[in-house]
């Protein structure tokens, strides 16, 4: 299967918005999140991806068929801040799941960025707790470290790694 992640233009922005309201109805049962009075989920930070440089909007494609998204800012609570990476938000759609393009997706996003990177899963998220750990430690071969944290920059698990090295798993 053909997976390609690539950033998404200015011209593509009404398409991942629209992925964006399947995703944020997806987790609104970890977050309770409720839709505003017009149908629409609101994401404070959407516009900001195509505005300030440290923001970075993905569009994953399987097949030539478009899969979900990929949001990377530099944006993190453990690592100094601008100091690495963070997978902000990540969607597949449930059609790709289980089937590796998420896995995929993950690595070819990594690679796109060498250095130290953070991935923060909610804390009612299992199954995206289990996906990132897995991900997570097949890519880095299980050199990564994880926190959980129950304050007010995060509550839940947050996986950290470095990347810079090289020797990670190809997708």
């Amino acid at each position: 299967m053909d997976i390609l992640v690539a950033e998404a233009s200015i011209e593509q922005k009404p398409v991942l918005y629209r992925l964006m309201q399947l995703y944020l109805h997806d987790t609104s049962e970890f977050t309770g999140d409720d839709a505003n009075v017009d149908g629409v989920f609101a994401y404070r930070y959407f516009d900001e991806y195509w505005r300030e440089p440290d923001r970075f909007p993905f569009l994953i494609h399987s097949g030539g068929s478009l899969a979900g998204f990929v949001l990377v800012n530099s944006h993190t609570v453990l690592l100094d801040q601008r100091a690495g990476r963070s997978i902000a938000e990540f969607f597949v759609m449930r059609k790709y799941r289980r089937q590796g393009v998420g896995r995929r997706a993950a690595f070819y996003t990594f690679e796109g960025f060498p250095g130290q990177w953070e991935v923060r899963e909610h804390d009612k998220n299992l199954a995206g707790q289990s996906f990132w750990r897995s991900v997570i430690g097949e890519y880095t071969g299980g050199e990564y470290s994880e926190a959980i944290l129950n304050d007010h920059s995060w509550v839940g698990p947050i996986q950290t790694f470095d990347n810079s090295r090289g020797n990670q798993v190809q997708a």
